[in-house]
């Protein structure tokens, strides 16, 4: 009888020698279905993957007031997150098992500002490039209404774990 994966916490860690015995692929498709737990980030930022194919991430988050600059609206910060973390994910959608990266740089361009008002939005990473070493993505944050809120590239160092 087979017996259903264990579910894990909603947010934590993942399992170091289960994260790499797994494809970058495999890991997020057991991140999106909760066999594996969410990274503690979205929990703070209450943001959450929603799409997964290999090259490409889609994370959908609700800006709050809690994430306020001074000046009133939504910290740049915010979107850098999701478009950090959608950019680096598909990266590792395409790494096989054993194998982690981190980001080396990632450039930002903010096109619409986000306050508490503008609803749900989509951070969505798709892979440029992905060699032995190094890997680039690209990013786009859209609001509700399918605006372009901010859009970026990253430039990853892929690595043996």
């Amino acid at each position: 009888m087979d017996s259903a994966p264990e579910k894990h916490p909603e947010y934590g860690v993942f399992p170091a020698e289960e994260a790499r015995r797994l494809t970058g692929y495999e890991l997020f498709q057991r991140v999106l279905i909760g066999t594996l737990p969410r990274a503690l980030i979205s929990r703070t930022l209450e943001f959450e993957l929603t799409e997964v194919e290999k090259g490409r991430v889609v994370f959908a988050g609700r800006p709050r007031i809690d994430f306020y600059n001074p000046i009133g609206s939504v910290h740049g910060g915010y979107a850098a997150t999701l478009l950090d973390s959608c950019m680096g994910c598909a990266v590792h959608t395409m790494l096989p098992a054993g194998t982690g990266y981190t980001t080396l740089e990632i450039k930002v361009n903010y096109d619409r500002a986000l306050t508490e008002n503008t609803g749900l939005v989509r951070a969505e990473g798709k892979v440029l490039t992905a060699g032995k070493r190094i890997a680039t993505a690209e990013g786009r944050l859209f609001d509700s209404e399918n605006r372009l809120c901010a859009h970026a590239t990253t430039t990853c160092l892929v690595f043996p774990l």
